[in-house]
């Protein structure tokens, strides 16, 4: 009996650090509906911080939480002038650009801490006069822990005081509820914003401190967090703090006794948890029905159009250099080229349903590495010809994407989005963990093209033709009917239904073809690479599919295409360099902050009227 009692207050301990950063998240997202990647990062920060103050500082336990308080507090000045230099300059940026900019801090934390307190794990150090157990049953608790399940309730306490019995609360949650009629009545947004950024940050990174004596610091944990922060938050309901500490005590007793009866269920348990939640309750357990979540994908405001016979023919020109580009590349060359197509295919594949279909997914490299493992899977076991694969692997993982489309399309904004990264997150376990099958992390290797197919320059000629093909083909169906159909939906659910337009039902369809194209992507690159591993369904490639859309700009059909080729170019030449994720975290945030609309966007704007559209630039390719 005393095991099982162990066991439950390590859950409530280990929801408690999880709590700190997911009600920061919870109030930044209220109030600002950015969806703040770098939050893990300003948790990794404060446990670095912890570590430098509490060993600078003489062993007390005054001295101690004194390190603890001073961490938390420098992370939220830190959040305060990230918001106030460059988020505050993008606020008139769609929504979603922003979510490029604060992956640039992830980038930026990630080495800038590198390169301030080194690459080596840090052991947290023992919390002064608390180093002791408790013996319960016959079972031992460490001290701190029950320090740290005390500390929860306390500072969910004191948010709710703040939110409730002040002036800036009051202003805090009329802001969340209806930040455009709180600026109407004249509430200074811009201090709003400063000050939760300012609180949401130092909660962040209180979390990172005091969780140091139990878990250590290390430049892994930022994105390990996030992912749990994003599912607290999700489940509990967005903008609620009392649902995000009840989320993160289910999730923490849930993976306390989850390891003990399923073992290998530790990676995917609060995923699981998470699907399950939305497609019962969809908002949320504490999230209500009208709560105003992270826009869609694409834009209520732009009016696509074909490309004008100008466009067209730059087109041509671009396809005819492609088509002499091996003529003068070298083979390093062909094989960037070969990679930009098959990314520019799955990134467009995501646009289709982000742009004219308003889905937002963080979870769509699970079609993409499921065309992968689909088409390596078909080689490796029943020796199948590459021709066949590439033909099955769209069309299994369109039934995949039928499969998990059927609960997604019923949310919408970033419900959405989690529930694909749960799903998501779910097909990288089981490919992960299923070792016999799929090779498990050392992945499937000698995955090549048939005989024809094998010199370098065919493949490269093939992958165009497939890749092209499929860009032309979703183009295409953004201007059929079906298309318009789409964009009627994501502009006005109730004018759609209104008319008779069933509104899942095309959401669905245009999921599972999103899918569909993703997978064929997929199956290309797993023959052009020879190999996959599971990193290619991880939740990093995920946000690869995304910058890649955003960069280029989601109110033009060629902004994924374009994007893709500045994502991986730009990922080829900074590599090369040390402490590389610095400079390319600059390098996003400059981008942000000079094309708000994207790269294509903001071209589209200025040189739109050369090319024959005088109307709307924007909507011209």
């Amino acid at each position: 009996m005393g095991f099982y009692i162990v066991q439950f207050l390590t859950g409530l301990s280990d929801a408690s650090s999880l709590f700190f950063i997911a009600s920061g998240l919870s109030l930044i997202f209220g109030v600002s509906r950015i969806v703040n990647f770098a939050h893990g990062s300003f948790y990794m920060v404060g446990a670095y911080l912890a570590y430098t103050f509490i060993s600078f500082f003489p062993q007390t336990a005054a001295f101690f939480w004194i390190g603890v308080l001073g961490a938390a507090l420098v992370v939220g000045i830190i959040g305060a002038l990230l918001e106030m230099s460059i988020l505050r300059r993008l606020y008139h940026a769609p929504e979603l650009f922003l979510l490029v900019a604060t992956f640039g801090f992830v980038l930026i934390l990630q080495d800038g801490t590198r390169l301030i307190f080194g690459a080596e794990d840090l052991l947290g150090p023992r919390a002064p006069g608390l180093e002791g157990s408790v013996n319960i049953m016959g079972s031992l608790i460490p001290q701190y822990d029950l320090v740290l399940i005390v500390t929860a309730p306390l500072v969910l306490g004191g948010i709710w005081l703040l939110l409730h019995r002040t002036r800036w609360g009051v202003l805090v949650r009329a802001a969340t509820e209806d930040r455009e009629m709180a600026s109407a009545l004249g509430v200074d947004q811009a201090r709003l914003y400063t000050g939760v950024f300012f609180l949401g940050s130092f909660l962040a990174g209180l979390g990172g401190a005091i969780q140091l004596p139990k878990g250590g610091a290390d430049l892994l944990i930022d994105m390990n967090v996030i992912a749990a922060a994003f599912v607290i938050v999700v489940v509990g309901g967005l903008g609620s703090i009392t649902g995000a500490y009840l989320a993160a005590v289910l999730i923490g007793e849930l993976s306390a006794f989850g390891i003990l009866i399923f073992p290998q269920s530790t990676l995917i348990m609060m995923f699981l948890v998470m699907a399950v939640v939305l497609v019962i309750r969809p908002h949320g357990l504490f999230g209500q029905t009208g709560d105003r979540d992270a826009g869609s994908g694409g834009s209520t405001l732009v009016l696509l159009r074909p490309a004008s016979k100008k466009i067209r023919i730059l087109g041509l020109f671009l396809l005819a250099v492609i088509a002499l580009l091996p003529l003068c590349a070298d083979p390093f060359q062909l094989i960037l080229m070969t990679e930009i197509a098959i990314f520019a295919l799955a990134s467009m594949s995501l646009y289709f349903i982000m742009g004219p279909g308003g889905m937002l997914s963080f979870g769509h490299a699970a079609f993409f590495g499921g065309g992968a493992y689909a088409a390596a899977l078909m080689v490796h076991y029943a020796q199948t010809p590459m021709e066949l694969a590439l033909v099955m692997a769209p069309l299994l993982v369109g039934l995949l994407a039928l499969i998990i489309g059927w609960f997604c399309v019923r949310l919408s904004g970033v419900y959405l989005a989690m529930l694909t990264l749960a799903f998501a997150q779910i097909c990288w376990s089981i490919v992960f963990q299923w070792g016999d099958f799929t090779g498990g992390d050392d992945g499937i290797l000698s995955i090549w093209p048939s005989k024809w197919a094998g010199n370098q320059i065919v493949f490269y000629y093939l992958t165009m033709v497939i890749c092209t093909g499929g860009i032309l083909a979703l183009r295409h169906l953004v201007f059929t009917p079906f298309g318009y159909t789409m964009r009627a939906c994501r502009d006005s659910t109730l004018r759609a239904s209104a008319i008779g337009i069933h509104l899942h039902k095309h959401q669905w369809l245009a999921f599972a073809l999103a899918g569909g194209f993703a997978g064929l992507a997929g199956g290309i690159y797993v023959f052009s690479k020879g190999s996959v591993f599971p990193d290619e369904m991880a939740i990093a490639r995920s946000f690869d599919f995304l910058l890649m859309v955003l960069l280029g700009g989601i109110d033009t059909i060629l902004g994924p295409i374009v994007g893709s080729g500045a994502f991986i170019w730009l990922f080829d030449t900074i590599a090369r360099i040390e402490f590389w994720q610095l400079i390319l975290g600059f390098v996003f945030i400059f981008l942000v902050v000079a094309f708000p609309q994207g790269i294509v966007g903001y071209f589209n704007n200025r040189l739109g009227r050369y090319f024959g559209d005088n109307h709307h630039p924007s909507g011209s390719l």
